[in-house]
């Protein structure tokens, strides 16, 4: 019997936080008898070389509109020689292009994943969304936490009976390693009180936020497990703010890696400016380490288990605050140690099995009622209800 075919589309192939949801969704059908195929549009690290069916429409992001139009038939051409009975696309561009051009290559199930954080986005990105949502041009759209569900409240109804919400899963970042080795693979200073982060070097993750906090105190180091446009600035603002040598960028890092550097951190400060879900900080509090992150609503939302929360938050933009918040996981073990506990259960509220199962469903339930759409059932248990 043949096995069924899905394709994985998004922007860029890269160690990032919708790469790696796709990397484990696409393991998790694999497993499931899927024939699994991850496309992006362009290569922007090694972090997908050597994953088996992974294709790159292009080598780098074009820049005219000649390489725009090549990557777009290259995209096109991949699909049309696949024949995939479904298309998941991940992140605003690849929901954007992915789905009318995979609708073009002839597939009649594409799902659209609402992973980019809404108000960091363009007006005419969340026009486009909202015209091909509610056009019907995705067969379903989904969504990750109830916070980016209620941003859909108001849409047309059209757009609104194609939201299903199903949380992400996650594979656990722990590592065996003790901390003084774990700092030493990585060549992070050994005796220091080691602040870091993992994201991408970006804007949006308002990582200068991370490196005022060393004004604070000269005893605080902090490490960056990421690459990005950013690094250059971020380079910048350490030298002049005096503390560049106590800034550590380890550039991207493998799943084990981060795994490693998690276990190398005393706090994990997560500053970022707009979230869909936080897989990087839901991780970090998973594998033990102490966190502080901004005060989002969709932060306080998903860093809790049990109604109770798995990280200080406070308002990013008030250094002074972020400072303190930091320095009482310090001066105030007992505090940490709640927080390291509550978020070693996040596993259990985000079950990478529950978010694979979910997806299963969606596309078996669209396989059997292709039309109409509508008739599939809209909602999908979050992982680690009931």
């Amino acid at each position: 019997m043949q096995k069924p075919v899905i394709v994985l589309i998004q922007t860029q192939a890269e160690g990032a936080g919708a790469q790696e949801i796709a990397r484990i969704l696409g393991q998790g059908l694999e497993a499931r008898g899927f024939e699994v195929h991850q496309v992006f549009f362009f290569r922007r690290t090694s972090a997908f070389d050597h994953v088996p069916n992974a294709f790159f429409c292009a080598d780098a992001r074009p820049t005219s509109v000649r390489s725009l139009a090549r990557m777009l038939l290259r995209l096109l051409g991949h699909l049309r020689r696949l024949r995939p009975d479904a298309a998941l696309c991940f992140q605003h561009y690849g929901n954007l292009i992915g789905a009318p051009i995979a609708r073009l290559a002839g597939i009649r199930h594409v799902v659209a994943n609402q992973n980019s954080a809404r108000d960091q986005m363009p007006g005419w990105v969340l026009a486009a969304d909202k015209l091909l949502g509610a056009s019907g041009l995705f067969s379903r759209v989904v969504v990750n936490s109830s916070n980016v569900e209620a941003e859909f409240a108001r849409y047309p109804r059209s757009y609104r009976e194609r939201v299903v919400r199903i949380d992400h899963g996650f594979e656990p970042k722990t590592s065996g390693l003790e901390q003084a080795a774990a700092r030493a693979a990585l060549a992070l200073p050994p005796s220091a009180m080691l602040l870091g982060c993992a994201a991408r070097l970006h804007p949006l993750k308002n990582l200068a936020a991370a490196i005022r906090l060393l004004q604070h105190d000269q005893r605080w180091h902090l490490a960056l497990a990421g690459q990005g446009p950013e690094r250059a600035n971020l380079e910048t603002l350490a030298r002049k703010l005096g503390c560049a040598d106590r800034v550590h960028f380890t550039g991207e890092l493998s799943p084990k890696g981060v795994a490693t550097f998690l276990r190398a951190l005393d706090v994990f400060v997560f500053p970022s400016a707009g979230e869909t879900f936080g897989l990087a900080v839901v991780e970090a509090a998973q594998a033990g380490v102490p966190v502080v992150a901004n005060r989002l609503a969709v932060l306080q939302e998903v860093l809790s288990i049990d109604g109770q929360p798995c990280a200080l938050f406070v308002d990013a933009a008030d250094t002074a605050a972020f400072a303190a918040a930091v320095r009482r996981l310090f001066e105030e073990p007992a505090l940490a140690a709640g927080l390291s506990a509550r978020g070693c259960q996040l596993d259990r509220r985000y079950s990478l099995d529950a978010m694979v199962e979910a997806y299963v469903c969606l596309i078996e339930a669209q396989a059997r009622h292709s039309a109409p759409l509508v008739s599939v059932p809209v909602r999908t248990l979050p992982s680690g209800t009931g």
